[in-house]
């Protein structure tokens, strides 16, 4: 291959092996193998060729099995990231058959032009002689750098040679005077530009892009760059963009289902020619399916109340005249204010209303008994634990049950929010409460208090509320005392290498209403998804159910998130002999597990068959919560089955897809769907059914929680060329870690 110049490149192409569709043919007709993971890659490759190379007029760009496009529809996020819309496609084997998985998608892409322009928009100001090189880097270079590092970046100066670059750092010196080595001996980048190029650098006080390796640097002045299209912002999303991202994301299930029939038209596949030397036909109509609705379980309130019993309906219900059912002990705390402008009396009439709310819900909770303690936001690492120690003293005990936090309403505060937590909950050791000013500021916020109070409640011991009928509700869990887990693990962002993996497991302390949950959190080897240790987490958690109920548990439910279709087999070699191990060391017998992987990362969407019928469908136009799916579109021959146990509140439900790897319990499909269902209805924090069973939203929540407490600590010694700092995850506080912190 020739290409423009003297440059030329040999392409070899070698026959590597022949995927035959006929391993795919006898799976669809019942024969007892494996799903033959090369033959449906390849039909992915052909289906993108489609997409691509012959039906590309809206310019896509792909990126796995997801296309994107502008031309679909772009808005800005914030600080120059944009979401451009696009579709995900992918070839399934299911019980009808060979399945194309089709859905709408959104992802963020940085703003393409001119680099100076993108910098602007991150940093929120227009860029003057006025910025000196320290104050740039020293204000805004790490987070700039955060986005812009691995950037591919064009240069402008040289005419139709737009040669690319990635970009690896900002240069510690402005263009002005920044140096490097020539053929001409040392010259500042501002002399180089000027005397080769003949370009006179308007912005020379601003540091260069760094566009080389270490050994070999290449400087480039950011004017002179422009950011190349089409290129996807893998860092996490600030608060801020993730709330734009969900508003441009939560299509109605109607206009959803529109879009993706849309998509399947215009991408016409059975006209290509791919489709006519494959002997591929794409049916354009979705699949039409029986589903069944599982009925919400009814839920028990403390006999005080003048409700005692609650029927949850479409997945929700309130707390208008009950009381929890068992309400927690708050006897001391104390409310720290970080929000500067916010008066204390504002406050202090908040706490009022916090005490009589949770009372009327059913806590014993003490009146306010201490003065509202100002904090600086801005030194809260030496203002919250002096705070804490001012407020002890003032207690009769000399210590707090509980300290209620009032913070600003910046959705961008993570870091503040991030801060809290870790004080209290790894260095002081008391319960906490977050509180958003413009809540603290609404008088009679009587909901929004009611709502703090059951995350209180929660956190201090109490229970909410519980199964009616638990024999009902949980079949073959009620049956014999069970230990019911979840576990997550969560990784950094895809540019970080060097940040830990935090893997959390929660198991429950109580039996048969299976409502309070022990953790266990710990820090491993980035991106490895495999939870390390397991055996000991488990140990550890199957202690403390006994030291709670005053029981050993007969058998064990262990739901796992965040587990891909293609790391089952690791987790059934690796993870189910740890919890097997664990048993072993603690009791006679073998175990009888149930281990369930729950997905929530899928593109399998359910939709009413009729948006006329009111039967089928919930206010938001979504399938009703308890829906459940367990043919056609699932595994030929596997234990699976898609749930949606949530109602919908913006845009389109997500169903949950549960995939049962191993079954010692014998739970027929009917009884674990029931079990699953009717767990997300004692999710603590709200009077909703949730989307995924408490066990896992809570593991969830405290992996990402215990990010927040990660630091890097000196490293003493070593050879000089190793790093001089490593990740610690510093201990929760004994007093914290017994209780439900996390929820």
């Amino acid at each position: 291959v020739e290409l423009s110049g003297s440059r030329k490149f040999k392409v070899a192409i070698r026959h590597v092996a022949p995927v035959s569709l006929q391993d795919l043919r006898m799976v669809m007709a019942g024969c007892p193998a494996g799903i033959p993971s090369q033959a449906l890659q390849l039909l992915d490759i052909v289906l993108r060729d489609m997409v691509l190379a012959e039906r590309n007029d809206m310019g896509y760009v792909a990126f796995g099995r997801s296309y994107f496009s502008p031309g679909l529809g772009s808005r800005e996020l914030d600080k120059g990231i944009f979401a451009w819309k696009g579709f995900y496609q992918s070839c399934r084997v299911t019980q009808q058959g060979l399945s194309l998985n089709i859905d709408m998608s959104s992802t963020a892409f940085i703003e393409p032009g001119r680099v100076l322009n993108f910098v602007e928009k991150a940093i929120g100001r227009r860029i003057t002689n006025a910025i000196t090189v320290g104050y740039f880097l020293n204000n805004y270079g790490n987070e700039l750098m955060r986005t812009l590092k691995g950037v591919k970046v064009e240069v402008t100066h040289r005419g139709n040679l737009r040669k690319k670059y990635r970009i690896a750092g900002f240069t510690e010196q402005s263009a002005d005077v920044q140096t490097f080595t020539s053929s001409d001996g040392i010259k500042t980048v501002k002399e180089y530009f000027n005397k080769k190029y003949n370009l006179k650098l308007a912005f020379g006080y601003l540091p260069c892009l760094q566009v080389g390796s270490k050994e070999r640097p290449n400087y480039l002045p950011m004017e002179l760059c422009n950011i190349v299209p089409g290129q996807r912002y893998k860092n996490r999303l600030s608060p801020t963009q993730v709330s734009n991202l969900i508003n441009i994301t939560n299509d109605r299930p109607c206009d959803r289902e529109s879009s993706i029939r849309q998509t399947v038209s215009s991408n016409q596949y059975n006209s290509t020619e791919r489709a006519d030397e494959f002997g591929i036909e794409v049916d354009s109509y979705p699949t039409t399916l029986k589903a069944r609705v599982l009925k919400a379980p009814m839920l028990k309130y403390h006999d005080s109340g003048r409700v005692r019993v609650c029927t949850p309906e479409d997945g929700a219900w309130n707390m208008k005249d009950k009381k929890v059912v068992n309400g927690a002990t708050i006897k001391s705390w104390a409310c720290v204010n970080l929000c500067e402008g916010l008066d204390n009396r504002v406050v202090e009439a908040f706490c009022l209303q916090l005490v009589r709310t949770s009372k009327i819900t059913g806590l014993d909770f003490a009146n306010v008994s201490l003065p509202i303690l100002k904090a600086d936001p801005h030194n809260v690492k030496t203002d919250l634990p002096m705070r804490y120690q001012e407020a002890c003293s003032w207690s009769r005990d000399n210590k707090i049950d509980l300290l209620l936090v009032v913070m600003t309403d910046d959705k961008n505060n993570a870091s503040l929010y991030g801060d809290v937590k870790r004080i209290c909950e790894t260095e002081i050791g008391v319960l906490s409460q977050c509180c958003r000013a413009k809540q603290v500021y609404k008088e009679r916020n009587v909901q929004y208090c009611a709502n703090v109070a059951l995350k209180i409640n929660a956190k201090a011991g109490g229970r909410n509320s519980v199964f009616l009928n638990v024999e009902a509700s949980l079949p073959v869990v009620s049956k014999s005392p069970t230990i019911i887990f979840g576990a997550d693990v969560t990784h950094p962002g895809s540019f970080d290498e060097s940040t830990p993996s935090i893997a959390s497991v929660v198991a429950s302390a109580d039996w048969p209403e299976v409502t309070k949950y022990n953790s266990v959190v710990r820090m491993q080897a980035s991106r490895k998804e495999i939870i390390q240790d397991l055996d000991s987490i488990v140990r550890e958690l199957l202690n403390a159910f006994k030291r709670d109920s005053k029981m050993e548990p007969k058998q064990l439910i262990f739901y796992r998130d965040g587990v891909s279709e293609g790391q089952f087999q690791q987790v059934v070699e690796s993870e189910i002999p740890e919890i097997e191990k664990a048993w072993k060391s603690l009791y006679a017998g073998k175990p009888r597990i149930t281990f369930i992987v729950v997905q929530k990362r899928h593109h399998t969407r359910l939709f009413p068959n009729n948006y006329n019928d009111p039967r089928g469908m919930d206010g938001t136009g979504n399938v009703r919560p308890g829906t459940v799916v367990d043919t056609v579109i699932c595994h030929p021959r596997e234990f699976d089955f898609f749930l949606c146990s949530q109602a919908g509140i913006k845009g389109t439900s997500r169903p949950s897809h549960y995939h049962v790897l191993r079954d010692d319990n014998n739970f027929t499909a009917d009884q674990l769907q029931s079990v699953t269902n009717n767990l997300c209805y004692l999710y603590t924090s709200c009077t909703r059914s949730v989307s995924i069973p408490p066990p896992v939203y809570y593991a969830h929540k405290l992996a990402f929680r215990a990010r927040f407490y990660l630091t890097q600590v000196p490293v003493a010694g070593g050879d000089p060329g190793a790093a001089k700092f490593q990740w610690v995850l510093p201990e929760i506080k004994e007093e914290v870690k017994k209780s439900m912190f996390f929820c």
